[in-house]
């Protein structure tokens, strides 16, 4: 099991690195984290709602996701409340009392889930959240100690040097947990080191001395990693990127409180020809070339910011001027004419007009749709660069609106199957002008055709050379294997593998 010495030292990508080097050691490894708290989530082959995450973990080890790997899956929705996904479905709106009320239920969940995935897997790997020292915590947790325990796994405990005082987190950490919590523990783990570890000597003797337990790694910081962020934590960073070069087009990605999913852009954000910027001023929308209102577990609060912000306006002026807008999912729904939730179930708030600059309406249903999808170009739009190929592109839906069109619009996509059931069922929709467009598609610019198109349209449009970045962009398996070799390169594999019982 990693746990860490605070939220975002990097549990989630060591994870993922470590099911890449057993499986290419030939062990059937797989993840597991309990319950994890994030807005950015994915669908299972089976339909099911996982962590973002624990998806990445499964793609790094080579086998597909399951509800398994995250059982319990928390998506904040703001006003001290949580849509809470128990094997793959949403449960309801709780409250943390609420939820508390119920944690004897969702405790046995998660040990069934990690029985299930020992009798199927060689190994799992287990990843912990935030800290297992948060001591007003310790009494309700299921998801770090609690699940060392059940599943007797020795922990391994990670600290981000990159933050700095990782020592004193180390120490710290330890000296907090109960004795025997902290005879669980098997290692440390220093993660995110930039410089010459001959540095840290004084520091891994300390520890060593301290806690008589061994420092099994120094990971070295790997820049430009596509491997999508489990929370919005690692959008601080890019939210400061500097102004985009002048042989690059400038894509506004609108930074809602409530986004989902941003990991969508993360295919665009390694195009040498693109800047993606995250913003949260009107002022930030107005000069981009693509302004992009992105997913949402709030859409109506998001909706709402909007409008306080100023946002709204400058979105509308740029509609108006023929500037080019996209919104996926959420930002689909907001870009439409109304919003109705007569069941509440996102919101109090029954009715709401949307931003009117797409023919659509939406209405919130009780059951959430959560699918893979098989999906065609049906209509040129901004997400085809304008063409109409016949290539099929992949993709995912996580929403509980269901949008309708007005009589004559088109729409950007066609559905063919949804969790490998063929069917055919319009997508989103464009508008007249064609220079505004919404899908409720997750992940199409993983798409490489897609991507290429919708890019060389982009450089078109500001009077540069359609060819976009001067090399192709590392696929997701080239970016595991690149990870799970810094990582294996300053591992004590050896010693990891005596302490798991490989040996």
């Amino acid at each position: 099991m990693i746990q860490g010495t605070a939220s975002s030292v990097g549990k989630s990508l060591i994870v993922a690195a470590l099911c890449r080097i057993f499986h290419r050691a030939g062990l059937n490894a797989a993840p597991f984290k309990a319950q994890n708290m994030a807005l950015n989530s994915f669908v299972t082959p089976q339909g099911g709602e996982i962590g973002r995450a624990q998806a990445v973990q499964a793609e790094a080890a080579g086998i597909a996701p399951h509800v398994d790997m995250n059982p319990i899956l928390i998506k904040p929705e703001g006003g001290m409340r949580s849509q809470v996904v128990v094997l793959g479905k949403p449960a309801g709106s709780m409250t943390w009392s609420a939820y508390q009320d119920r944690r004897a239920e969702f405790a046995g969940v998660v040990a069934e889930s990690l029985a299930r995935l020992r009798a199927r897997h060689d190994l799992v790997v287990i990843e912990g959240a935030g800290s297992p020292a948060e001591v007003n915590l310790a009494a309700h947790d299921i998801v770090n100690m609690h699940v060392a325990a059940i599943a007797d796994a020795p922990v391994l405990l990670v600290g981000d040097i990159d933050r700095g005082g990782v020592f004193a987190h180390l120490t710290g950490t330890m000296e907090l947990l109960a004795p025997p919590d902290r005879a669980r523990v098997a290692g440390f783990l220093i993660n995110k080191f930039r410089g010459d570890p001959a540095l840290l000597a004084p520091g891994l003797d300390f520890l060593r001395a301290r806690f008589d337990l061994p420092v099994l790694g120094v990971i070295p910081y790997v820049p430009h990693l596509r491997i999508a962020d489990e929370d919005s934590v690692g959008l601080e960073d890019r939210a400061r990127r500097r102004a985009p070069a002048a042989d690059q087009v400038d894509i506004a990605v609108i930074r809602l409180p409530h986004i989902s999913n941003y990991d969508d852009f993360l295919a665009l954000e390694h195009e040498d020809g693109v800047s993606v910027r995250f913003v949260e001023e009107p002022d930030e929308i107005a000069g981009a070339d693509l302004a992009i209102i992105p997913g949402s577990k709030s859409t109506v609060a998001d909706l709402r910011w909007l409008r306080e912000r100023g946002a709204a306006r400058a979105i509308a002026a740029r509609a108006r001027e023929g500037g080019l807008i996209v919104g996926i999912c959420g930002g689909c729904q907001m870009l439409g004419e109304r919003i109705a939730d007569p069941h509440r179930v996102e919101s109090e708030e029954t009715a709401t007009s949307g931003l009117g600059l797409l023919p659509i309406a939406t209405r919130f249903a009780r059951t959430k749709l959560t699918t893979q999808v098989r999906a065609r170009i049906d209509a040129p739009s901004i997400f085809s660069g304008g063409e109409r190929e016949p290539y099929e592109l992949s993709g995912y839906e996580i929403h509980m609106g269901r949008s309708e069109r007005g009589a004559g619009v088109a729409a950007p996509f066609r559905i063919i199957a949804r969790n490998g059931v063929a069917l055919e069922a319009l997508d989103g929709a464009i508008n007249r002008e064609g220079n505004v467009a919404g899908t409720m598609l997750h992940g199409i610019f993983e798409n490489h055709a897609l991507r290429a198109a919708f890019i060389r349209a982009l450089r078109r449009r500001k009077g540069l050379e359609a060819s976009g970045s001067a090399r192709p962009i590392a696929s997701r398996e080239q970016e595991y294997d690149r990870f799970a070799a810094a990582v294996a390169e300053t591992l004590d594999l050896p010693a990891l593998r005596r302490i798991i019982g490989l040996d």
